[in-house]
Order: C-alpha cells, then sequence, then structure tokens
C-alpha cells in the first residue's frame, strides 16, 4: 500500500511542477492518458498475457506507413532522448490518431503538450517504472480519477461541464441498482463517471459468474461523446478500471447522439445531459464569417420539436430505453417548467412512462457555475390509453441546502436520507415524511412528499418544478450558513439569473424583437 501511496503522489507531484511551466491539468491528463496506454499495451504483449497488439509505424503526412519507420510503440520511445525524443513522440501521436477502432479514438486529436524533452522524459521514466497491469484497477483508477477531478476544477478549461459529482452518481446508481447481464447507455458519457459507478455497484453487490464477468466487461456498457479529448478520457478512465478490451472495439461513439434514432434499446439510461439550454453547431458564410446555428433535430419520434438541448436529450432518453427500461437523468429547472415544447414533452413523459421520482438539487455541486438541476427518474411502458404515471414522489434536496465545491462538499451520506425515502428494495411502499399538520410530520425536515398525476396535469403548464418548504429567514441568525457559503449562493444565484436573461435576449433577437436603449 506504501508503494500505491508513493505512486499517487509521484504523479500529483509531477503534475504541479508541470502547471508551472504552463501546461494545465487537462494537458498532463492527456499526456498521462497516451504514454498509460501505451506502456500497458506493452505489459500487455508480454506473458502472462502475451496478446498480440499491432502498433502502426511511423506515417507519413499522407497517413501512409512508411516501410523502414519505426514502430510506433512503448519499446520504441522509451529509448528516445532529448530533441529527437520530442519529434519521434510528435510524430508517433499523428500516426496513431488515424488507427482504427480504441486506439485510434484514445489517439484522435493527439499533440504533445510537453515541449521541454527532460521533463517529457521524467513522465516517461514515472510510468515506465511501474508494472500497471498487476496494479489493482482500483488504485489505477483512483490515481486518473483524482486528475480527472483536478481538472474539473479548472474551470477556465471549461471541463467541469464534463464531470458530474461523483456522489450525485452513486447515489443514482444505488437507487436504480442495475442488474447483471443487462446493458448501461449514456448519451452525453463525458469522462465515464456513470460507467464507472454501475461497474463498482454490480462487482460489490453480486457475486458475478464468468459470463456474467465477460458480459460486464466487453458488452454491458455503451455511450456517446462527441468531444475528442473527454471521449479519449472516458475510454481510458474506463480502461484502467477493467472495462473493455486494450485491443477491442471502442463501445463509446463519437457521434451526436441527437442526430437520429439508431435502433439500439437498453435497460438502462444513466446520464448528465451537457449544460447549455440550445444545441448549435458553427457554419461559414461566403464571406469565411463564422456564425453560431441553432439545431433543431427533426426526429419522427420526437414529441416536440425544439432546440432545447436538454428537452432533446430528455426525448432521445426515452427512445433508447427497452419496455420497461429504467432513466436516472440529471435535467436543468427548465425542463420541468418551460412552455411550449417543454410542456409537450412532460405530459408526453408521464404519459408513455412512469416518471414516479424527482430529486431537487442544491446549489453550489457542479462546477459549471448557475446551474439549478434535478434527478428524473422514469420507467419506459408500452403503449396503453391511460397515463402510466399515477403519482410523482419529489424530494426537496435545495431548500436550506448548503454546498460548496472546497469547504462544504456534497458526500454520499448527504444523500442517503434520499435514498432511504426513495426505497430501492420496494418503491411502492414509500411514505411521506411531508404532512400538512406539522405534528404528524415524520422527519424534521418533512423534504418528501407525493403528488398524483391529477394535481401536476391541473398545474399551469403542467409545471414539474415543484417546491414547498420555506428558506429560513434571514432573521434567524442562528440559523444561517457561514459567509463563504452564503456568498458562494448569492454568485450561484446571479449567474443563473445572467444565463437566463441571455437566453431571453438570444430569442428576442431571433425573433426581430427589439429592447430599447439599455
Amino acid at each position: 500500500m506504501s508503494n500505491e501511496s508513493g505512486l499517487i503522489s509521484k504523479v500529483w507531484n509531477f503534475a504541479n511542477v508541470l502547471r508551472d511551466d504552463g501546461v494545465g491539468y487537462g494537458d498532463y491528463l492527456e499526456q498521462i492518458t497516451y504514454l498509460l496506454f501505451l506502456k500497458m499495451a506493452e505489459e500487455m504483449s508480454q506473458p502472462p498475457y502475451d496478446k498480440t497488439i499491432s502498433f502502426p509505424r511511423i506515417k507519413d503526412t499522407e497517413g501512409k506507413e512508411t516501410p523502414d519507420g519505426e514502430l510506433c510503440d512503448w519499446h520504441t520511445l522509451s529509448q528516445k532522448r532529448g530533441a529527437e525524443l520530442e519529434a519521434f513522440y510528435s510524430q508517433m501521436l499523428r500516426s496513431l490518431a488515424t488507427e482504427r477502432g480504441i486506439l485510434g479514438q484514445i489517439f484522435t486529436k493527439s499533440q504533445n503538450k510537453i515541449q521541454d524533452p527532460a521533463k517529457l522524459l521524467k513522465v516517461i521514466d514515472m510510468i515506465g517504472k511501474e508494472q500497471w497491469m498487476v496494479m489493482g484497477a482500483d488504485v489505477k483508477g483512483d490515481i486518473y480519477e483524482g486528475l480527472l477531478e483536478k481538472n474539473a476544477e479548472d474551470t477556465k478549461s471549461g471541463a467541469g461541464q464534463y464531470f458530474t459529482p461523483r456522489a450525485l452518481i452513486k447515489a443514482m446508481v444505488e437507487c436504480v441498482r442495475p442488474e447483471p447481464l443487462k446493458s448501461i447507455h449514456d448519451p452525453s458519457c463525458g469522462t465515464g463517471g456513470f460507467f464507472l459507478a454501475a461497474y463498482d455497484y454490480l462487482t460489490h453487490n453480486h457475486d458475478l459468474n464468468r459470463d456474467q464477468k465477460a458480459f460486464l466487461k466487453n458488452s454491458t456498457f455503451s455511450g456517446n461523446e462527441i468531444v475528442a479529448g473527454t471521449r479519449r478520457m472516458c475510454l481510458m478512465n474506463m480502461f484502467l478500471h477493467n472495462i473493455g478490451e486494450i485491443d477491442g472495439d471502442t463501445f463509446i461513439s463519437p457521434n451526436d447522439a441527437l442526430i437520429s434514432d439508431e435502433g439500439k434499446r437498453v435497460d438502462y439510461v444513466l446520464a448528465n445531459p451537457p449544460f447549455g439550454k440550445k444545441s448549435s453547431m458553427t457554419i461559414t458564410n461566403e464571406d469565411g464569417e463564422q456564425k453560431k446555428q441553432d439545431l433543431s433535430y427533426n426526429r419522427q419520434d420526437f414529441w416536440a420539436t425544439t432546440s432545447n438541448k436538454q428537452l432533446n436529450f430528455l426525448q432521445h432518453i426515452r427512445s433508447l430505453l427497452k419496455i420497461n427500461g429504467e432513466a436516472a437523468v440529471v435535467l436543468p429547472d427548465n425542463v420541468l417548467f418551460e412552455g411550449g415544447a417543454g410542456e409537450t414533452v412532460r405530459k408526453e413523459l408521464m404519459k408513455t412512462t412512469e416518471l414516479h421520482t424527482i430529486l431537487r438539487l442544491p446549489t453550489g455541486i457542479f462546477y459549471a457555475n448557475g446551474v439549478k438541476a434535478n434527478v428524473l427518474f422514469f420507467d419506459n411502458k408500452p403503449a396503453s390509453r391511460d397515463p402510466w404515471t399515477t403519482e410523482v414522489w419529489v424530494y426537496d434536496y435545495r431548500t436550506n441546502v448548503h454546498h460548496t465545491l472546497k469547504k462544504k462538499t456534497m458526500q454520499l451520506p448527504d444523500l442517503q436520507p434520499f435514498i432511504d425515502c426513495y426505497n430501492p428494495g420496494n418503491r411502492h411502499t414509500r411514505k411521506e415524511t411531508w404532512s400538512e399538520s406539522p405534528t404528524k410530520t415524520t422527519a424534521p425536515d418533512g423534504r418528501w412528499r407525493k403528488f398524483t398525476y391529477k394535481e401536476i396535469i391541473a398545474r399551469d403548464k403542467t409545471n414539474l418544478d415543484i417546491f414547498w418548504l420555506k428558506e429560513k429567514s434571514l432573521d434567524d441568525l442562528d440559523n444561517l450558513p457561514d459567509p463563504d457559503i452564503l456568498a458562494t449562493e448569492i454568485i450561484e444565484n446571479i449567474e443563473a439569473g445572467l444565463k437566463s436573461f441571455r437566453e431571453i435576449m438570444e430569442v428576442m433577437g431571433e425573433s426581430g424583437e427589439t429592447t430599447g436603449d439599455v
């Protein structure tokens, strides 16, 4: 264990050294990914694994292998020094990026970001001294997950939008309780957090036989991630956790999940679709000017055509589920109250699926600022004349809850009361903790309450943004949160408001309306 903790310290310390040289966590993480993959491939080609892994030779500018070119593998790389090392490493990355399967996906758009050959050599030596294949998946995973989280904390890089709080992911998986030999999909998988939590749950809660282990490793997970760098991190993260084969096909597609229904149907969808209300693409006009154009996905299987990204993801996720398939999805507040397409989607969701649970999330838990979100839990159902949703249970973990990303981070025990109320073992025997009569409230906070389908459908625009608890008065000085928490919440609320105003301005601009002088 001391050797493992020493390795973790070594990886972290070198990240800090490179950061002082202008190499951010994201760039360091990418280089670690490339080099780890090559080193583990080298180990896999030796006893006791003896796996045949075909690496290409250095390719020319047209992407063709040169007959006398050197192999793009760890052994060749580790022999290089100085300027020759830097030149070969850059050539090798370009060559590997043109390969197929998981190899090509790992190295897509790869570049050398460590320009100092001496420091690059130190990173290579650090990785080369370890035998990674004999190391526990939890150790390798902890190192990589730690780097991913540090990268997410760097708000300037924007990586935070691809990182869902791990405590929230684990709580969602605890509620869904995935079973062996069933498929799990994430159409916006980021760095693979949902996959890893589901993998851990399955291995820790089931005594898997040989066939179940093989299915878990090679057939359980699938997803989409359109950002090449994030997709690379996801693939490496999963491989380090013993998911997938180093020379196998990739199960993470680079395609936009929303474009079409590819016919795939799965048992579970666990997801946190990307933040940002609108889907858009960049186009170049005849004058060479680049402009963003909103995307509305015209899919016959969607209930409503809209450029609202989250509404499109919600519709797509429902289309992915098998009959009785289950979903747990993180979605922003606008999905719960927006009119027009939003109202249509909510009504159809409650008709065609059993939308049984909504978890209202607190602010201060996401690396992207100004996000107010919820988790929707629903089960797909066969066609029926009557709505499948009969009642929706809402857990308000937002009112009077205060978290920050540094001093008071949200932990899994914070969500345990919700998991207990959710009652994963038999959610049909739930009991409210709220009562109109304070003396009958069975829990001090009364955060757990059910609403019938008739009550919800009668609300204006079928509004699912439901809350009933009162914020504690600022006059109650004994119950005020710490000043830094108050300041963080004020910033969150201001940024959320600004975000909403920008969206309104965009809509007004598109419709040709003017707002006058400001």
